[in-house]
């Protein structure tokens, strides 16, 4: 309870702080979320548990508190509870360090000296660099590492793109076999 709630001698502000310490972590952590203005669906990624679970536990808290409105409860709250530190989402782009800079300098050098050693006739080497750019590509649904979807427009309608054409290729090939199979029973 922060000093504003433990200083008043209100008697319906004693009454909302009493109900507010009734509340458990977890629907504390809720509210406070939706009290910054989340869904159930980025309180659920920033907590690391489903939104149906987010919900319940809003729901709970609503009838433990005697409000009707999620927004209400978390004003209350926020209000009469400790304050709060928001966790951190940290952006999936990073400067490198120094080291880090090195290290990608080291491994671009042994790519170089990879394609010399293919155009020399030399031993083939498998080179990394196609798959560089299929690794940078943001996938189109939540990770552990990226709970937020932060593709671009363009990089949504690639994903639609290349989605829509192997569900096309799959297809053709299903059906391809399928005409396969039936000419080899058939003959």
């Amino acid at each position: 309870m922060n000093a504003a709630a433990a200083g008043s001698s209100d008697p319906d502000d004693m009454e909302i702080a009493s109900r507010v310490a009734r509340l458990t972590q977890g629907q504390l952590d809720c509210l406070l979320l939706v009290d910054q203005h989340l869904s159930s669906k980025e309180i659920a990624g920033e907590l690391k548990i489903s939104p149906h679970t987010v919900d319940q536990r809003i729901r709970i808290a609503l009838q433990a508190l005697g409000v009707e409105r999620r927004t209400h409860a978390a004003r209350l709250v926020a209000r009469h509870h400790e304050p709060y530190q928001r966790l951190i989402h940290q952006s999936p782009h990073i400067e490198p360090t120094p080291a880090a800079a090195q290290f990608v300098g080291a491994v671009s050098h042994q790519i170089r000296h990879a394609d010399r050693a293919r155009e020399t006739g030399g031993p083939e080497l498998k080179t990394e660099q196609s798959s560089v750019i299929w690794s940078s590509l943001p996938l189109p649904f939540a990770t552990r590492s990226h709970p937020r979807n932060e593709m671009s427009v363009g990089l949504r309608l690639l994903w639609i793109f290349l989605i829509a054409t192997g569900a096309a290729f799959s297809a053709g090939m299903y059906l391809a076999g399928l005409e396969s199979l039936a000419r080899l029973l058939k003959g």
